[in-house]
């Protein structure tokens, strides 16, 4: 379905930013998924208008309320991709979710950061020597390669499936967790997938003990002494962030913050980002301001 603007997150800033959209009149759709870093806060006193504080969850669900009362369309999926689609007057991108596959002119990222980082011997060491974090910028190197993912759940799926395009091989591994989520989500997509490519595929549920190589990465040793050969190792652990994201969009960034102006644009045409990915004041004050900032400027955008 197209939309004029697709906005990931339903914090603060996402939400902000969905309601002077949709007051401009135009269609707008929120995506969100998982625990909110602002969900977990027991209670804020700090922010105008509560003279006895509110907790993070109670100011959460009513911030998604009021969007939805407004006739907002917010939606919990999880979005797995992004991509451009065609450039032009305005850009079209294309969003994939748990859900579905929808389309719009402008995207405001306002997912906050949830990149992990595994516990697990020679991953900093390689970072950069065959260690990656993201399969839409680094898969090209490994054409013809063995490759892993790190991860259990449905974004190391699509990190695999980019690779499996590319690579000898792909193998998933869930480092010693339930592996049963990210088989059945490999078995429902085996209808649509080439059966060269989805032979590429397997899944491995051991446990890591290390990352291993000289120069750069050469394997994944397991905690029962086996290792399996790998030219490179990508790490995909939970969901993916506003840097991931940032990172398949080409988006500038500063670690893990994505780099906006003054009117929350990103160096990419209609990609606008708000809240705590873009680091400064992890605030709830911040992000609401941002995200407005990010709304208007996406109208601005949307009338030329």
């Amino acid at each position: 379905m197209k939309y004029d603007v697709i906005i990931l997150g339903a914090g603060p800033a996402g939400i902000s930013a969905s309601l002077y959209v949709k007051r401009a009149g135009f269609n707008v759709l929120v995506l969100y998924h998982g625990e909110s870093q602002l969900e977990k806060a027991h209670k804020i006193q700090n922010f105008y208008g509560f003279a006895d504080g509110i907790s993070g969850k109670d100011l959460y669900e009513t911030g998604i309320n009021q969007a939805k009362n407004l006739g907002i369309e917010v939606l919990d999926q999880e979005v797995t991709h992004i991509e451009l689609l065609s450039a032009g007057k305005l850009n079209e991108y294309s969003v994939k979710t748990s859900g579905g596959e929808y389309s719009a002119s402008s995207i405001i990222i306002c997912t906050g950061n949830k990149k992990l980082k595994p516990q697990i011997k020679g991953i900093e060491e390689f970072e950069g020597k065959g260690i990656s974090y993201c399969a839409v910028c680094d898969g090209f190197f490994y054409r013809k390669k063995k490759v892993c993912v790190i991860g259990d759940k449905r974004y190391a799926l699509e990190e695999a499936l980019h690779l499996a395009n590319m690579a000898e091989s792909v193998t998933i591994l869930t480092n010693g967790n339930n592996s049963d989520e990210i088989k059945a989500l490999l078995e429902s997509e085996k209808s649509r997938l080439e059966p060269a490519v989805y032979g590429k595929l397997k899944l491995d549920d051991r446990a890591i003990k290390e990352i291993s190589g000289q120069e750069k990465v050469s394997s994944v040793l397991f905690s029962d002494q086996t290792s399996v050969a790998a030219d490179g190792v990508f790490v995909a652990l939970g969901e993916a962030g506003g840097a991931d994201f940032a990172k398949k969009l080409g988006l500038n960034l500063s670690g893990d913050n994505i780099l906006v102006d003054e009117k929350m644009q990103t160096n990419a045409k209609g990609i606008f980002s708000a809240g705590n990915v873009t680091g400064g004041l992890l605030q709830v004050s911040k992000a609401v301001y941002e995200g407005s900032v990010a709304g208007l400027s996406a109208v601005e955008y949307l009338r030329g």
